[in-house]
């Protein structure tokens, strides 16, 4: 009786561990395959997940997510893109959602070059507006410092790059005991923490729980810590954008607690004099979601009709 409930004992601990619970599934061919939306492209870094729609329209709208939650983020935008006719992409960085997790440093130059490859791939080479959210501000900056010519407009979504303070990237290997203390330390509390992107997270129930799925992909914390540690200051060429003719706009939820406009808006009014910014009250990080309409009349009828800057 005693060896059996020692059996029992070791099969349940077996089962309620976190390497059982968490990154279990490769994203192999047999797993792309299950995917019953987008596309797949294989790209000099590995497959990468899209969605687009009505690409033959003169406006091209790029849209790129942020350090963790892959591309259904900017759902609301997306489908109202392709309700008003415009043409639109979306897709997965590498190491989120439906991409691959490939074996590599995550920094701002894999996801501009995988962005630039797509585009490629896609055979777009009409100017496009490039759309970053969060940390995806970091990755349309690094696509424009050399590649100005193929964008119309940059524009930025409660957007990284002006608040880290760090003057180098951290370019070591991310370490088996790193992923495993932060799997250990951080998978438990870190969907529940997605809701501090809104001002009142109650309104978004579920959206936590749709991030635990993405926990269970191999290589996930690996390539957070990666991006993480490779993520410094892009003063430099944030003011080389703010030099050129490039014409760039920012929204920003005036409650933002993830990237706070109040600490670094002295910073950018003086690297980026000519940035059209747009403030909506009483949004957080996510304002494209929490204030759908007052983000709608900014994205479409103002900054995609050129007209000037105002706080709502």
């Amino acid at each position: 009786m005693k060896k059996l409930w020692f059996i029992i004992s070791i099969v349940f601990i077996s089962c309620s561990s976190p390497a059982v619970k968490y990154e279990y599934i490769e994203k192999n061919e047999a797993f792309r395959k299950s995917i019953n939306s987008g596309y797949f492209s294989l790209l000099s870094k590995g497959y990468t997940y899209y969605e687009y729609n009505n690409l033959s329209h003169e406006e091209i709208i790029v849209l790129i997510h942020g350090f963790s939650v892959p591309s259904y983020i900017w759902d609301e935008t997306y489908y109202e893109s392709v309700k008003r006719g415009y043409s639109v992409l979306r897709m997965d960085l590498f190491g989120r959602g439906y991409s691959d997790n490939p074996d590599v440093l995550y920094n701002d130059e894999l996801y501009a070059n995988q962005v630039l490859e797509l585009l490629d791939e896609l055979k777009i080479d009409k100017k496009i507006n490039l759309v970053g959210l969060s940390n995806g501000g970091r990755v349309i900056s690094k696509i424009a410092e050399n590649n100005s010519d193929r964008i119309k407009r940059l524009i930025y979504v409660s957007p990284a790059g002006f608040h880290n303070p760090k003057l180098k990237p951290d370019t070591s290997e991310v370490t088996e005991i790193e992923i495993t203390s932060f799997i250990k330390n951080r998978y438990k509390t870190i969907s529940k923490g997605q809701l501090d992107d809104f001002k009142e997270p109650s309104k978004f129930k579920g959206w936590d729980t749709k991030y635990e799925s993405l926990l269970k992909y191999k290589g996930f914390a690996r390539a957070l810590i990666s991006t993480r540690n490779n993520n410094y200051s892009l003063d430099a060429i944030n003011q080389k954008i703010g030099r050129s003719d490039l014409p760039h706009y920012a929204i920003w939820g005036d409650h933002d607690k993830v990237l706070p406009l109040n600490q670094v808006r002295n910073k950018i009014t003086s690297i980026m004099p000519n940035l059209n910014l747009f403030i909506i009250k009483d949004s957080g990080h996510l304002p494209h979601k929490e204030k759908f309409d007052d983000f709608n009349n900014i994205f479409f009828n103002k900054i995609l009709s050129d007209l000037n800057n105002e706080s709502l």
